[in-house]
C-alpha cells in the first residue's frame, strides 16, 4: 500500500471525490448472511475511506448512502439502515469532530425518520466550524430529484419576482443545487462492478472521469482508493477541448 502511495502526485489529487458505494448487500449474500450485514461492515470501509482522503489531502468526499429509489427495498432493510445510519453517526461524530472533518447532508431529509434527522442536525452542528475534509452524505438523494427540486425553486422566484427567466444561467441554475457550495466532482468511484450512475450527482458529473471497479464496498480500502487517483492521474481532462489545446495552455 505504501508503494501505491508513493506514486500518487499529491499536486495533481482532484479537489472533490463522489463514490457510490455498491455491493453491500451482494457482498453479505455471498457470504451466507443478510443484507444488513453487508451494510454493517460497509460502515469499516466508509471509516477507512474517510480516513484516507483526509490524509492524502482531499477537500470533499460525497458518499452515496441512500436514494430516493432505496425508500421501496423491503422494510426491514429500510428500517435496518435507518438504525445504521442513526447509530454510525452517534458513533462515528466524536472521531470526525476531533478529525476536524466537517459532515454536510444532501437529499430530502424530510423522508427521514425524525430521530435520525435529529440525530443528523446534532452531528452537523458538531462539526459545523471545522476546516478539513467536507463529508458529504448523499441520504435520501437522487440527481433527478434534486434537478426537480431546483426547477420548481427557480419557478417560484420568478413567479415571484424574485428572479427575472431572462437571467437564468448555469451559474444561477448551480445555486438551487444541494451541492450549490461544493465544485463538482473530478473523480467518482463506483464499487461492485456495476457500469452505470444510478440516478447520482446527474448535473455535477457532466465532466467527472469515472472510475469502476469490481471490488464490493465492504472489502473497499484505502489501498483501492490508491489505485483509483492512480488510475485518474494518467486522463487527460480536455473539457470538450482537443489533447493539442490542453497541452499549450
Amino acid at each position: 500500500m505504501d508503494a501505491l502511495l508513493s506514486k500518487i502526485d499529491r499536486s495533481k489529487l482532484p479537489r472533490h471525490i463522489a463514490i457510490i458505494m455498491d455491493g453491500n448487500g451482494r457482498w453479505a449474500e455471498e457470504q451466507g448472511e443478510d443484507r444488513l450485514y453487508g451494510h454493517y461492515h460497509g460502515v469499516e470501509s466508509v471509516r477507512d475511506i474517510v480516513e484516507g482522503c483526509a490524509e492524502i489531502g482531499i477537500q470533499y468526499l460525497t458518499l452515496y448512502a441512500f436514494s430516493t429509489e432505496n425508500w421501496e427495498r423491503p422494510e426491514y432493510e429500510v428500517s435496518g439502515l435507518m438504525e445504521l445510519l442513526v447509530a454510525t453517526i452517534r458513533k462515528e461524530i466524536v472521531t470526525l469532530h476531533k478529525n476536524n472533518i466537517k459532515l454536510h447532508v444532501i437529499g430530502d431529509l424530510t423522508m427521514l425518520p425524525p430521530h435520525a434527522q435529529k440525530e443528523l442536525q446534532e452531528a452537523l452542528n458538531l462539526t459545523a466550524s471545522n476546516t478539513g475534509l467536507n463529508l458529504i452524505m448523499a441520504l435520501s438523494y437522487s440527481g433527478r430529484w434534486e434537478i426537480l427540486n431546483a426547477v420548481k425553486q427557480i419557478a417560484c422566484d420568478v413567479e415571484n419576482n424574485k428572479l427575472q427567466a431572462a437571467n437564468i444561467n448555469q451559474e444561477v441554475f448551480q445555486k438551487y443545487l444541494c451541492t450549490s457550495e461544493f465544485p463538482d466532482p473530478e473523480l467518482m468511484i463506483r464499487t461492485s462492478g456495476e457500469y452505470r450512475i444510478s440516478n447520482f450527482l446527474l448535473y455535477q458529473l457532466a465532466y467527472s472521469e469515472l472510475y469502476f471497479t469490481n471490488v464490493r464496498w465492504p472489502e473497499f480500502r484505502k489501498k483501492n482508493l490508491y489505485e483509483a487517483l492512480l488510475n485518474y492521474q494518467i486522463r487527460e481532462r480536455r473539457f470538450g477541448k482537443t489533447s493539442k489545446q490542453i497541452q499549450e495552455q
